[in-house]
């Protein structure tokens, strides 16, 4: 039985050396058959070179190389669309995660499960980047999947047949770790402790991090828009009981239909929350004319092995 290791790359030199040793001296004298899939996902340093040069060290490493930068998600794509194994393991370029992590999630595949969730349980990052994973696996947990685990998933492994379904679904603008969740097959779930980084910074921004959120939600879910018929029937609601109680004391009491400054502020939410219900149909039409164009994900520019 043979394991690929799918490793996505985007501006960790300082991590690749360490990262083949550490999981040549864990991991990879005790899984048998293996390859490595190293991703280069347009990194703009010398991770491909760095790359090549470990390539040259270990027969069983495959260099990817995209045309540009994708994101993560399109990167393991593409490292599943090309690996040779009998089973795919994705695995961190930064060290966060414990090498040993492979072995264990390896076992439970051997034992019968299709697929191997490795969540965190703990981690040793700001407070600001705890609150806001914790925010969004919450968000993924009530809109999405009930299955996500609270601490969220950065790895998994998968089978063949997981394998050969991942790359004919194709999709853009998602989340690959919801669509594993999404294949309904049988899986386990592993435990760890997300360790600090020691090297490099991360390239994970705020614009990413937002992007991540609204894919997650408007690829597997119509909440938003099941939303925004529920704050429209509670504006109109409101404003059926406001137009009856103006009404109601003009007649009773005889006080004057009057108010500039009142009308506007409510002529101005209104108009604001039309402008956010159209912004959100928005993105789903975008997504819709994104993947009527039939775009590929990724575009792999160069494959050494």
């Amino acid at each position: 039985m043979k394991i690929s290791i799918i490793i996505p790359v985007y501006y960790n030199e300082e991590n690749l050396e360490d990262l083949y040793e550490d999981l040549k001296a864990k991991v990879l004298g005790k899984i048998g058959e293996y390859e490595i899939v190293f991703v280069d996902d347009g990194s703009g340093d010398d991770s491909w070179n760095i790359m090549n040069r470990i390539r040259e060290k270990d027969d069983n490493i495959r260099c990817v190389k995209l045309s540009r930068n994708f994101g993560e998600h399109c990167a393991l794509q593409a490292g599943l669309s090309v690996c040779t194994g009998d089973c795919a393991v994705t695995k961190q370029a930064d060290l966060q995660e414990d090498s040993t992590l492979i072995l264990e999630m390896y076992e439970r595949y051997k034992q019968g499960n299709e697929v191997v969730l490795a969540a965190r349980n703990a981690r040793n990052d700001s407070l600001a980047t705890t609150f806001f994973a914790n925010w969004y696996y919450s968000i993924i947990r009530k809109m999405v999947n009930k299955n996500m685990p609270s601490g969220g998933c950065d790895c998994f492994l998968v089978g063949r047949k997981a394998i050969d379904i991942l790359k004919n679904m194709n999709e853009k603008n998602s989340s690959l770790t919801l669509q594993v969740m999404w294949l309904g097959f049988k899986t386990d779930i592993v435990y760890y402790e997300r360790l600090e980084r020691e090297k490099g910074r991360g390239r994970w921004t705020l614009a990413k991090k937002v992007k991540l959120v609204m894919d997650s939600i408007m690829s597997f879910s119509y909440q938003p828009l099941r939303m925004m018929m529920y704050v429209g029937c509670a504006f109109d609601i409101f404003a059926v009981i406001m137009l009856i109680s103006v009404f109601v004391e003009y007649f009773t009491s005889g006080t004057p239909i009057e108010g500039w400054a009142s009308l506007m502020c409510v002529v101005l939410l209104g108009f604001g929350l039309i402008m956010t219900m159209l912004g959100i149909i928005g993105e789903y039409i975008w997504r819709t004319l994104d993947a009527s164009r039939n775009r590929p994900p990724f575009i792999i520019d160069e494959i050494r092995e």
